[in-house]
C-alpha cells in the first residue's frame, strides 16, 4: 500500500534505523540480481549480532560468508541434497509421520509439533547422520529451544531491542533468546565432542563430521573460517532454516486442503492415475503430477510465510533507479509484494493453483515466484525444501483426507 503512494523504492524508519524498502517483483529482481554486489551484504540486526558474534552463514559477511556458503552448499550436495539417497531418508520420515497420524484414528489433533519433529529429523540426518525418535528427550529439548527463539525473535520486545539496543536491560524477551542460545551452545558442544571422538575421515556421517575434518585440515592456519563458533552457528542456521519454514508451509497446505476440499480431491485423483496402489509419491512422479505441483507452489505463494525476506545492506553508496542509497543502509526486499504483484498474478489475493498451470493443465514456472528470495543471499536450502514439500505434502494426501474438526 505504501508503494502505491511513494513508489517501489521508499524509506521507512524503525526507531532510529532508516530502512529502504524495495517493492514489486521487477524492483526486487533489479536490485538483487542486476545489482547483486551493491545489495549483497546482510544487514546488521542487533539481536542477531549479539547471538552469533558474526559467525555462521545467515548473518556473516565478506570472505567469511563466501567461504561458509561455498563449503555448506558443497557439503549439502555431498550428503544427498537433490539425490536419491536423501529422498529415501525423507520417505522414511514420511512413513513415520503417517504412522503417527494413524495413531489418532481420525480424531482431531494439533499437527504443529509433530510436523516440526518430522521435518527437523531430515535436517538432523544431514547434520548428524542420524534421526531421532519423536519422543527423544534430547531431540525435544533442541526443538523446544529453537522454536521458542523463533517465536521470540518476532516479538514486539525483541523488535524494540533491535530499535534501541541500549535498552536491552529492559527486554526480558531478548534475555531469554540469549539464554536459549547459551543452552543450545552447551547442548551442541556435547554433540560435537561425541562426533570428534568417533570421527572417521573415511566414513563421514554428515555436515558436522565434514566440518570437523576441514577444521583439522586448517588447524594451523591463523585465521581459518572453520572455528568452533562457525561450526556452532552454521549448524544452528541450517537447523532453524531447515525446520520452521518447511513445516509451517506444510501446515498451511493442510489448512488450504480443508478449506478447498475440491482441490484436495483433484490432487488425490491425479495421484490415483500416476501412482501404484499402496505406494507413496516419489520425486520421479513429480513431473507426472502437474496439478499437485501447481497447488504446492500456490500454497507457498499464498502462505507467504517470510513476507519481508531477510534484510540486506549496502556495502557502499548505490545509485539505484534515480536514488542514491548511502553505504550501510538496511534494505528490505519485500517478497510479499512480488508474490502478490498484480502485474504478474491474475488473482493475487486468492488461492488459485491455476496461477501455475497453462491452458492444457501443464505446470508452468512463474518468474515472480520468489519465496526463497533471489541473488547471492537466496536461501541455500531451496532444493531441500522443494523435495520435502512435495514428499511430505503429497505423502500425507496419499494416505488421508483432511477435514475441519
Amino acid at each position: 500500500q505504501l508503494s502505491k503512494i511513494y513508489g517501489n523504492v521508499f524509506t521507512v524508519h524503525f526507531g532510529p534505523r532508516r530502512v529502504v524498502v524495495l517493492a514489486g517483483y521487477e524492483t526486487i529482481k533489479d536490485a538483487l540480481l542486476n545489482h547483486a554486489e551493491e545489495f549483497g551484504e546482510r544487514a546488521e540486526i542487533p539481536i542477531f549480532r549479539k547471538m552469533t558474534q558474526g559467525n555462521g552463514i545467515a548473518f556473516s559477511h565478506g570472505e567469511l560468508w563466501k567461504t561458509m556458503r561455498r563449503f555448506t552448499l558443497s557439503t549439502l550436495r555431498d550428503f544427498g541434497m537433490g539425490k536419491r539417497t536423501l529422498e529415501i531418508r525423507i520417505l522414511e520420515e514420511v512413513n513415520s509421520l503417517i504412522k503417527y497420524f494413524e495413531s489418532y484414528h481420525g480424531k482431531p489433533f494439533d499437527t504443529k509439533m509433530i510436523l516440526n519433529n518430522a521435518v527437523s529429523n531430515v535436517i538432523c540426518s544431514i547434520l548428524f547422520g542420524e534421526r531421532f525418535e519423536y519422543d527423544d528427550p534430547v531431540f525435544l529439548t533442541l526443538l523446544k529451544l529453537i522454536n521458542q527463539n523463533t517465536k521470540l525473535l518476532g516479538s514486539p520486545m525483541v523488535q524494540l531491542y533491535n530499535f534501541y539496543p541500549s535498552l536491552g536491560f529492559l527486554s526480558g524477551a531478548s534475555k531469554t533468546v540469549l539464554q536459549n542460545i547459551s543452552e543450545l551452545n552447551a547442548f551442541l558442544r556435547k554433540l560435537f565432542q561425541e562426533h570428534k571422538e568417533d570421527l572417521n575421515e573415511n566414513d563421514l556421517t554428515g555436515f558436522v563430521d565434514a566440518f570437523l575434518v576441514k577444521q583439522n585440515q586448517e588447524s594451523k592456519k591463523p585465521h581459518t573460517a572453520f572455528s568452533n563458533g562457525n561450526l556452532m552457528f552454521s549448524t544452528l542456521d541450517l537447523f532453524a532454516a531447515g525446520t520452521e519454514t518447511t513445516s509451517t508451509t506444510v501446515r498451511w497446505g493442510l489448512l488450504m486442503m480443508m478449506k478447498y476440499p475440491e482441490i484436495q480431491r483433484k490432487i488425490q485423483e491425479e495421484m490415483n492415475h500416476v501412482i501404484e496402489p499402496g505406494e507413496l509419491p516419489k520425486l520421479e512422479d513429480r513431473k507426472k503430477m502437474p496439478y499437485t505441483e501447481a497447488v504446492i507452489h500456490e500454497i507457498q505463494r499464498f502462505a507467504n510465510i517470510v513476507p519481508m525476506g531477510v534484510s540486506r545492506s549496502t556495502p557502499s553508496n548505490v545509485n539505484f533507479r534515480g536514488y542514491v542509497i548511502p553505504k550501510g543502509t538496511e534494505i528490505i526486499p519485500l517478497l510479499t509484494s512480488a508474490l502478490n504483484d498484480e502485474l504478474h498474478w491474475k488473482t493475487p489475493h486468492q488461492f488459485n493453483p491455476s496461477h501455475f498451470l497453462d491452458a492444457k493443465g501443464n505446470f508452468i514456472r512463474r518468474e515472480a515466484f520468489i519465496p526463497f528470495s533471489v541473488g547471492r543471499r537466496a536461501c541455500l536450502g531451496e532444493g531441500l525444501a522443494k523435495m520435502e514439500l512435495f514428499l511430505f505434502f503429497s505423502g500425507l494426501l496419499r494416505k488421508f483426507v483432511f477435514q475441519p474438526p
